[in-house]
């Protein structure tokens, strides 16, 4: 009898030993998982942070006898590598290729819209950031010499980023606003021009 008790009693305290034993097991992994989650989603916010700090997009758009802007302008401020090599040609490429996907025509080069997106691109150099489109949507005052470009085209729209660190990046700036996905996805556009240097771009689409 006594024998027969043993071994239940050894059997419990063997039984409790192994539940013990997970638990602590399940307690540890459980605490790993849950550190690696918000360690991983801490660094994965720390790097978009990183990336996007200071990035910026807006459009801005001028019609025949309206102005209108399409995004709430804002400005800013980011020191960018002087290392930055693609220009308005691999910019103009990747927002056409991205027209493509989306099923609408791509732009079509107009001379007189680079004249304006050159001009627009020196002012925000030289500004050292995004300016609100104000030099655009005042261009006709400062250069009337200039306002037959505006009256050519029904509409003609200024779309600008800053601090994309590629082609694509950039596009992706302004894929992710509705204002900007214009450029991308607005059949209406016909024509256009992009301008881009040191992740300072500028595009400049009218029909």
């Amino acid at each position: 009898m006594k024998k027969g008790i043993s071994i239940i009693l050894r059997t419990l305290m063997f039984s409790s030993i192994v539940v013990m034993t997970a638990l602590v097991v399940f307690g540890i992994y459980k605490y790993a998982y849950l550190k690696g989650y918000v360690d991983g989603q801490k660094s994965a916010d720390e790097y978009l942070t990183q990336i996007f700090s200071g990035v910026d997009a807006t459009s801005y758009e001028i019609s025949k006898g309206e102005e209108k802007p399409t995004v709430a302008p804002t400005q800013s401020v980011r020191k960018i590598s002087q290392n930055v090599t693609w220009g308005g040609v691999e910019l103009w490429e990747a927002v056409n290729g991205k027209r493509v996907e989306y099923g609408v025509n791509p732009l079509k080069k107009s001379d007189d819209l680079c004249t304006i997106a050159s001009i627009r691109l020196n002012e925000l150099l030289d500004l050292g950031k995004l300016d609100g489109h104000e030099g655009f949507g005042n261009m006709t005052e400062r250069r009337p010499d200039l306002k037959w470009i505006f009256e050519k085209y029904g509409t003609v729209a200024e779309f600008l980023a800053y601090g994309g660190l590629t082609p694509a990046e950039t596009v992706g700036l302004w894929d992710n606003t509705l204002g900007h996905k214009k450029l991308l996805n607005g059949g209406e556009f016909v024509w256009g021009c992009i301008y881009a240097q040191n992740t300072f771009s500028v595009a400049i689409a009218a029909y």
